[in-house]
């Protein structure tokens, strides 16, 4: 995948036509030709671990507490990404307001699982 941040504009004509005004906006080429266009609506922290354990989420809202202070950013929201994220970790980042990803990196990676899958 390609990320690449700019100014720009947007024109759509397909299914449906959109504009979108100049703003900086991130671009996302991913590896199938699929393009997404995000705006910047605000800040966002993402704390990524192998294991998603309370320590984590404790540390992400510390860097959230710490960003909050500067009025440029304000509205920041948290994103706590791991492998496998543990339950009481999962409750307690509910309760900041901090949402839970979980990922298989192997897979982000284009490393092929041994189990089989239908789909």
């Amino acid at each position: 995948m390609r990320l690449v941040i700019a100014r720009c504009s947007v024109d759509y004509d397909g299914r449906l036509t959109a504009h979108l005004p100049e703003a900086m906006r991130l671009i996302m080429v991913k590896a199938d030709g699929c393009v997404a266009i995000h705006a910047d609506g605000a800040a966002v922290a993402v704390e990524i671990k192998r294991r998603g354990k309370i320590d984590g989420v404790e540390q992400l809202a510390r860097y959230l507490e710490r960003m909050e202070r500067d009025p440029l950013l304000r509205g920041v929201r948290g994103i706590y990404v791991a492998q496998v994220i543990k339950p009481q970790a999962k409750v307690l980042a509910e309760s900041r307001g901090i949402t839970c990803v979980e990922v298989d990196y192997d897979e982000l990676r284009g490393i092929e699982s041994d189990v089989l899958k239908l789909f």
